[in-house]
């Protein structure tokens, strides 16, 4: 029972935190169509940021803080290289991801990995030192659960905002934007600053779960956000009491519950990526495996999830 009760928590726990990433990428992939491969590079930014701020005596929140920024600087240039230079989405995203790894190693020092195991971090600093230090476990996954749930909250507020709904048009019929006077291309610039900004937060938060932060952490995160997403709206996307977000939050649970399972059965650690990479293609298959719905219909099911 207390073996069952551990995988849960840790479950719970790393599902929060990467539901922020994966937040992001909805915001990048489903909202506004853009197919952004910069989340591999910005969520090891925001770790190694985090990592550097903490070592230097920084406090933990501003830390999340400035890492969030970070994020959202990298997701304006990958934002600038495709509307202003007009290179294509995939390798924008290309570009900005392997410039991020020489600065990530800058950020580090040049060191592939950055531990701070005894320095204060969100999980042991402010608000959650209120709940005791016997109960780590559920300590961490309070931590967890309610960056999740403000991060949801906000984004949810901020799309049915008049910028958040020019957001959603831009990716969903652009010349509607133009005949509103407005520049789509700017709005596809503040989605991708503001969904790498989050994946940036998530890297952050893992990276004080850990105690440790790691310049190749984000190896296979685009794949992990895209499943998340397409796991979530596939499976709990026509509830419809339920809002677009919560079911990435919902999907990325599912997707970490499938590799802990897969892990727990004894795969090798080795093939984790190839398992990251078939739950995605068996994801993208199911998805288009689902009961065709018209353009109009499939947009007014998306709009309402919203």
């Amino acid at each position: 029972m207390d073996i069952l009760f551990g995988l849960a928590a840790n479950i719970l726990q790393e599902g929060f935190v990467y539901a922020i990433m994966a937040i992001g990428v909805f915001v990048t992939y489903r909202v506004l169509n853009f197919p952004d491969l910069s989340v591999d590079g910005t969520f090891p930014l925001g770790a190694c940021v985090t990592g550097a701020l903490i070592l230097g005596g920084a406090d933990p929140w501003a830390a999340c803080l400035v890492s969030f920024l970070c994020g959202a600087a990298a997701g304006c240039v990958t934002g600038l290289l495709h509307v202003r230079l007009h290179i294509t989405d995939l390798l924008s995203g290309i570009l900005v991801m392997t410039g991020l790894t020489s600065i990530n190693l800058v950020v580090t020092g040049g060191s592939s990995m950055l531990a701070y195991y005894s320095r204060p971090t969100v999980f042991s600093a402010g608000p959650a030192a209120l709940i005791p230090a016997s109960a780590r476990v559920w300590r961490v996954l309070a931590v967890a659960f309610a960056f999740c749930i403000l991060i949801k909250l906000a984004v949810d507020w901020y799309l049915r905002t008049k910028s958040g709904l020019l957001l959603r048009a831009a990716g969903d019929n652009p010349q509607y934007v133009v005949s509103l006077g407005r520049d789509p291309g700017m709005q596809k610039i503040l989605g991708l600053t503001l969904g790498n900004g989050l994946t940036a937060l998530s890297g952050s938060v893992l990276s004080q779960q850990a105690g440790s932060a790691n310049v190749w952490s984000g190896t296979g995160m685009v794949v992990m956000g895209l499943a998340s997403v397409i796991i979530g709206t596939s499976l709990f996307g026509r509830v419809k009491i339920m809002r677009a977000t919560t079911a990435v939050v919902l999907g990325t649970v599912v997707y970490k519950t499938c590799l802990v399972v897969a892990m727990q059965l004894g795969l090798p650690a080795n093939y984790l990526k190839l398992l990251m990479a078939v739950l995605l293609t068996v994801a993208l298959v199911a998805n288009r495996a689902a009961p065709f719905r018209g353009k109009g219909e499939k947009r007014d099911a998306v709009s309402s999830d919203l």
